[in-house]
């Protein structure tokens, strides 16, 4: 088999237009196209009102060796590789040794539990929150009545703060194994639509989510593996063993009850603080780590969808647009979007009483009226929150505090029209534009509970978007804050073999420990992290 990349193909084109664009890429007669197999679809749209379809084939030739030779210089024309998972190691026949532990029931902690268990080491999945139909209801308790479960919401419980997002499964992440192949494949076996493995930017949405992680348990469960919800991890039971250096020797659980463990993955997640908090004042070494800070802002979906695909908008095979926005600001700050969610809505999604974070969400159909993005500023520690390890969470909770207070102090989000920002004065009602959060929206300042360079830097930055999509600064759309959540405020450091620095049998992993950025990335990680304790054991 060979992949061929780039078939450009009409938006409209006919099922058999394919094989003869196949054969004239190739130069070869149609007789000598055995077969081909689709594996990504995406689309070209730098012509907006002649939108592409471009994609990559594997196909099936009666001589590839002489393809190959005469189109020796196409760059994307290769040999198919092989993307089968092959774990590294397994549990040796009637192993009975210390079960691994993973912390975390998350994307990273389910696919580490999903590894481990497929490899034969039967791991005990933790969770401080709840399993995820129990846990859907609890967040539903925070949008529909502002009443807040500290242990279950967006961030905490089974699927982690991914379940309630738009459920993207792309990521920059070099992937040479195909770990992230690996991921789509489970997904698809959990009951995820078979496009994932082909469409370009693969998305699932939350509704699909449960059912697929509820599925991914069970077969977890059947392979030895055992999930214990509501059980939070308070300490680490360390045994000093050089100058700095320490080893693992179990957990003490927030029941008053020890559990014995050599092997911990943890897969905690971006939001949680405590943990972070009780690891640094164990000596797990740790350092401060770069994230974002703004705003969600929300636009009609037709809006977007004209300014990306002009007359082919509502195209059914181009769906809902997306976008990719950033600007490097004259006060040395970068803007950006993130997480965008087409067809979508912006949710409430904090972790801890009095204060209000937003982030977005889309369903699979992504048939929702508004699209909303982040709309952040990068920052760092050495210029923005100086101050040791923890002070990013510090940072946060401040600003988080801040919104709380600005919404009404009811979980209520803080929010202003784009043209009342601009002119930076408070917003007094809203517009066109509806705003999708819940429980509720306060109009008002948001300079109240932003950085001031950051107020600059948006201010600068959405005249600059408005060039580029039309109507992205148009007065009526809204931003809601405050958006803090972009990523882990901390890393925990970790050497090649993925243990701790520091601490021996403590393996960091995911977008809590600053080893990833989303649902595919922590999937891949935990994968890996995975590998590298069932190395361990069986060293």
């Amino acid at each position: 088999m060979l992949r061929l990349s780039g078939l450009y193909l009409p938006l409209d084109h006919p099922p058999e237009a394919i094989a003869p664009a196949i054969c004239a890429r190739l130069g070869v007669a149609p007789g000598d196209l055995r077969g081909y197999t689709l594996y990504r679809r995406g689309n070209d749209a730098r012509r907006r009102n002649a939108v592409q379809l471009v994609y990559t084939f594997d196909v099936d030739l009666a001589d590839e060796g002489a393809v190959l030779a005469r189109l020796a210089g196409d760059k994307d024309l290769r040999p198919t590789p092989d993307m089968t998972y092959r774990p590294p190691v397994t549990a040796p026949a009637g192993w009975s040794g210390t079960r691994p532990v993973v912390i975390g029931a998350g994307p990273c902690g389910l696919f580490a539990g999903l590894i481990l268990a497929q490899m034969g080491f039967r791991p005990i999945i933790l969770d401080r929150g709840k399993a995820v139909r129990e846990r859907t209801k609890d967040t539903w308790g925070l949008w529909r009545r502002g009443v807040l479960d500290p242990d279950s919401n967006v961030q905490f419980g089974e699927g982690g703060a991914g379940t309630f997002s738009d459920g993207k499964l792309y990521c920059r992440v070099k992937d040479p194994r195909f770990l992230g192949r690996k991921v789509l494949e489970e997904f698809v076996r959990a009951g995820a639509p078979d496009d994932i493995l082909w469409e370009a930017h693969p998305h699932i949405g939350t509704f699909r989510l449960v059912s697929m992680v509820e599925s991914m348990r069970a077969q977890i469960e059947s392979l030895g593996g055992e999930y214990r919800w509501q059980t939070r991890v308070d300490d680490l039971e360390l045994e000093r063993t050089g100058e700095g250096h320490q080893r693992l020797r179990g957990l003490h659980l927030h029941d008053g009850s020890f559990l014995e463990a050599e092997h911990v993955v943890l897969a905690v997640g971006h939001s949680a603080r405590p943990t972070f908090e009780m690891l640094h004042a164990r000596g797990v070494h740790i350092e401060a780590k770069p994230f974002s800070i703004g705003v969600r802002i929300e636009h009609p979906q037709s809006w977007i969808d004209r300014a990306r695909f002009g007359a082919c908008a509502g195209h059914p095979d181009l769906g809902a647009a997306a976008y990719s926005l950033s600007h490097h600001c004259a006060n040395g700050r970068t803007v950006y979007s993130f997480c965008m969610c087409p067809g979508g809505r912006v949710v409430a999604a904090t972790s801890e009483e009095g204060r209000v974070v937003t982030n977005g969400m889309s369903q699979y159909s992504r048939a929702e009226f508004n699209a909303n993005s982040g709309l952040v500023v990068a920052i760092d520690p050495a210029r923005d929150y100086p101050g040791g390890p923890l002070a990013g969470i510090a940072f946060q909770r401040h600003w988080e505090s801040l919104a709380y207070v600005a919404g009404g102090s009811s979980y209520h989000a803080p929010g202003q029209r784009v043209g009342d920002f601009l002119a930076a004065r408070a917003s007094t009602a809203l517009g066109t534009v509806t705003p999708s959060y819940q429980p509720g929206v306060t109009p008002t300042d948001l300079a109240a509970c932003l950085p001031d360079y950051a107020i600059e830097a948006i201010r600068e930055a959405l005249p600059v978007f408005g060039r580029q999509i039309a109507r992205y600064d148009d007065p009526d759309a809204v931003m809601t804050g405050v958006e803090t959540r972009t990523s882990s405020p901390i890393r925990i450091t970790r050497g090649k073999d993925f243990q701790s620095l520091n601490s021996e049998g403590l393996f960091p992993a995911g977008e809590g420990a600053g080893y990833a950025g989303g649902i595919l990335s922590a999937a891949i990680d935990g994968i890996k992290v995975a590998e590298a304790v069932a190395a361990r054991i069986t060293a």
